[in-house]
């Protein structure tokens, strides 16, 4: 059993044990957050033993081919050239497994730090487009229509910021998020500018409390970006959140180089 899948069924057994302190609603959304993050998890690891695979089926082609080469009277500097290729794939894919086992382990390492919050119901991770989400609720952070921290947003936020400083070379956008309600005032013509404005505020925040600023970007997407339907008051408080991306290294991101001169 790897280290993650302990730390889940750890949760479980603490959520069992300690039950009676929650109705069986509440004890079925922790166990879906539980399930959701076990599957992402789950979804990481079969990435890694893919890239081994494949790693395998490389080191084997590039042992085969060379006797081929050799059985068919290649010169010997063409087999060098082709030996030499086929091991620059051999180490791009290393490369890419150490990558994916970093991601894998700052991952799991953002779950066990964030375990006491989600607990807690303060907030929920999400794996979104292979991208870890951290989802905070309007109610936790704002009154409604506002954009200026609760006292209870503040100490969630807080102990938030201490997690992301301590994640190195990892930058993170914070993004608002509204329901489709239209809302209209001085301050805030629509919701737009609403989203926006507490995205900055909660980015501010996390740079005062220790997150380096320059890995911090603040974004506002209104309504656009739904996670449940609009039609029902929960769904709408759902819809109602700001999330904390972690977004990929440049590393992590296709290679676009080949591209370059066409856009010149």
């Amino acid at each position: 059993m790897n280290q993650s899948k302990a730390v889940l069924l750890m949760v479980i057994s603490m959520l069992a044990a300690f039950g009676c302190g929650y109705s069986e609603e509440e004890m079925q959304v922790k166990r879906d957050r539980i399930d959701q993050l076990t599957r992402a998890l789950d979804k990481l690891e079969q990435d890694h033993r893919d890239l081994q695979e494949r790693f395998k089926v490389v080191a084997g082609e590039n042992s085969g081919l060379t006797e081929r080469l050799r059985q068919m009277g290649f010169e010997s500097a063409d087999a060098k050239r082709m030996n030499e290729e086929l091991m620059k794939r051999v180490d791009e894919l290393n490369a890419e497994k150490r990558r994916a086992q970093q991601r894998q382990a700052t991952f799991r390492n953002m779950i066990e730090k964030f375990k006491k919050m989600v607990d807690s119901g303060k907030l929920r991770v999400r794996i979104v487009r292979n991208r870890m989400v951290v989802e905070l609720a309007e109610n936790i952070l704002f009154d409604s229509g506002k954009a200026g921290l609760k006292r209870g947003g503040e100490e969630a936020l807080t102990e938030v910021a201490g997690v992301l400083a301590s994640i190195p070379n990892r930058e993170f956008q914070v993004t608002g998020h509204t329901d489709n309600v239209p809302i209209k005032s001085r301050r805030f013509p629509s919701n737009w500018e609403l989203s926006t404005a507490r995205a900055v505020t909660v980015t501010r925040y996390l740079a005062n409390s220790g997150v380096p600023a320059a890995r911090l970007s603040a974004a506002g997407f209104a309504d656009t970006q739904p996670v449940a339907s609009n039609d029902s008051d929960d769904g709408r408080a759902q819809n109602r959140r700001i999330e904390i991306v972690l977004m990929p290294n440049l590393e992590e991101l296709p290679d676009l180089s080949a591209l370059a001169e066409e856009t010149k």
